[in-house]
């Protein structure tokens, strides 16, 4: 059982939505501080004044960064370690849901480029072998990875997809026993945010039928998600992945274990 008293975490996209939710939840919880990473300067400042009013001064810190950009990213992660001399967790949340034609480059690079950077700069810096004190890694994918039946964003569909196999693999215990730091996936069903009331796909008529569906689907609250990250988080082994939906959070590391096997029954023997 891991708890978040006295940590520090970072936290991507955490001026709005789950990302936010996921900020408060770890203050509730007791962690020493909280750098709040995301490109929306206005929110996230608001937020960082209505948390350290709350809970005191500097528990947490916004930060505008384009986590696209690996500089800016990198020059967050040292300035946390500058401030407090270490990271406990990463949460890599910031994500976007626009794939229109000028658009999809961009949501490639938001969505899973920007996570292998951020993982692997936060595997750098808490792995144990090399001077760290481990820690945890929690990468944002999505129940679209999990089901051809939601189709109509096939980019962002593809990046959380990437999201769910790079993370269970870097996760692998054999990199976990030497570095102890743990890689967790946690996958939202639909949540009230603003990410698919405000999405773009390729093509109009898809993009107005995902708004359609999203202002009418019973969809949990960042409240909610943010309390299933914190759940994963306590009790989650490294490499596991957990659906968090209809209110509820579930360990599904065995299903994609077994999707897996099926997957990959013969195949390498044709």
């Amino acid at each position: 059982m891991h708890d978040l008293k006295n940590k520090v975490a970072i936290v991507t996209g955490g001026a709005n939505g789950i990302g936010a939710g996921i900020v408060r939840e770890f203050v509730k919880e007791g962690a020493k501080h909280v750098a709040i990473i995301d490109v929306v300067e206005n929110t996230g400042a608001v937020l960082e004044t209505e948390i350290n009013n709350k809970h005191g001064k500097e528990i947490v810190r916004f930060y505008k960064c384009d986590v696209a950009k690996a500089e800016e990213l990198y020059n967050v992660f040292n300035k946390v370690i500058e401030h407090h001399g270490y990271i406990d967790i990463v949460v890599n949340n910031a994500g976007t849901a626009d794939e229109s034609s000028d658009k999809y480059k961009t949501q490639i690079d938001v969505n899973f480029t920007a996570i292998v950077s951020s993982s692997f700069k936060a595997l750098e810096l808490m792995r144990v072998d090399q001077g760290g004190k481990g820690g945890t890694i929690i990468n944002v994918s999505s129940i679209v990875a999990l089901s051809h039946d939601i189709g109509l964003l096939p980019v962002y569909a593809g990046t959380k997809s990437a999201i769910l196999q790079f993370s269970s693999r870097l996760g692998l215990e054999e990199l976990y026993s030497r570095t102890n730091v743990r890689v967790l996936t946690v996958c939202f069903g639909a949540t009230q945010t603003n990410i698919f009331k405000t999405c773009k796909s390729y093509d109009d008529q898809v993009t107005q039928i995902i708004r359609e569906y999203f202002l009418t689907c019973e969809a949990q609250s960042p409240e909610v998600a943010a309390q299933g990250v914190v759940q994963s988080y306590k009790i989650g082994e490294s490499g596991s992945a957990w659906l968090i939906n209809n209110n509820t959070t579930l360990d599904i590391t065995d299903r994609i274990k077994k999707a897996n096997e099926i997957m990959s029954a013969d195949i390498f023997s044709t």
